[in-house]
């Protein structure tokens, strides 16, 4: 009986928390509401997807519109060239070297046994020094007359008479024994592989010979020291000190010899 009472109680005693339910919607407006809401997300989706980038097509885009960057000019501008093409050959130049210049010539038949050239250039200068008279030899000769005026010859002169500006050719290609000997072995003259240089001539007119400069006190130094530049990219140097057939000129060929260059 007791926990009737209590059950009575609690059920006829409304407390002062209790909220009436609120009455029900009609159906009509529950379906408009409901309608409504779906609206309101749908657009809320539609203006989130239009407001975000796609960023893998924006930046293919900007990749592919963007303009390559010019060369930067001026004295750094060869540092940011993507490759750099070899120079034509300069008009004139032979063996490979736009600083030898001359014609390719046919090639020389020889006169004898032991001489000829099978690829044979004419040059007229080298390394900006002209020559007196062209000279017919081989590439490789031509070559190390080049690298011998490069590195020996304009530094030996230096600024002396406003510097070098010719040689004078003495002797090139000649079908003959060495030292014009009968009986002798042909002369590396004889094969392309040699050139006689006489004197120099400076940018003044002054001319250094051989013959008259290489004793004495003012071009004595130039000489030896083109004598012995020459050393190296010669495989034979001879000059006034080697025998009496060289008192009047220098001798160079590019004969090579297992102990080295022959100079004297």
């Amino acid at each position: 009986m007791a926990e009737a009472a209590v059950r009575t109680v609690a059920v006829q005693l409304p407390g002062p928390r209790a909220v009436p339910r609120p009455p029900a919607r009609p159906a009509g407006l529950a379906r408009a509401a409901a309608r409504h809401e779906e609206a309101a997300r749908a657009a809320a989706a539609s203006a989130s997807a239009s407001a975000v980038p796609a960023p893998t097509r924006v930046a293919t885009a900007a990749a592919v519109a963007a303009p390559r960057p010019p060369e930067r000019p001026g004295l750094f501008g060869g540092l940011f060239r993507r490759s750099a093409q070899p120079a034509p050959p300069a008009q004139g130049s032979v063996c490979g070297n736009r600083a030898i210049r001359g014609k390719v010539i046919p090639p020389v038949p020889g006169e004898r046994a032991g001489c000829g050239i099978p690829d044979p250039v004419r040059i007229t200068e080298v390394a900006g020094i002209r020559l007196s008279t062209s000279a017919t030899v081989d590439c490789v000769t031509a070559q190390a007359l080049h690298d011998w005026v490069e590195q020996g010859a304009k530094p030996a002169v230096g600024t002396t008479g406003g510097g070098l500006v010719a040689l004078q050719v003495a002797a090139h290609y000649a079908c003959r024994t060495r030292n014009n000997r009968p009986g002798a072995r042909i002369s590396e003259h004889g094969r392309g592989r040699a050139i006689d240089i006489s004197a120099l001539v400076l940018a003044s007119g002054e001319r250094i010979t051989v013959l008259h400069g290489w004793r004495s006190r003012q071009a004595g130094p130039i000489l030896r020291r083109m004598h012995a530049a020459a050393c190296g990219p010669f495989g034979t140097v001879l000059g006034p000190d080697s025998d009496r057939f060289h008192q009047d000129h220098f001798h160079f060929d590019t004969a090579r010899y297992r102990s080295g260059p022959y100079c004297r």
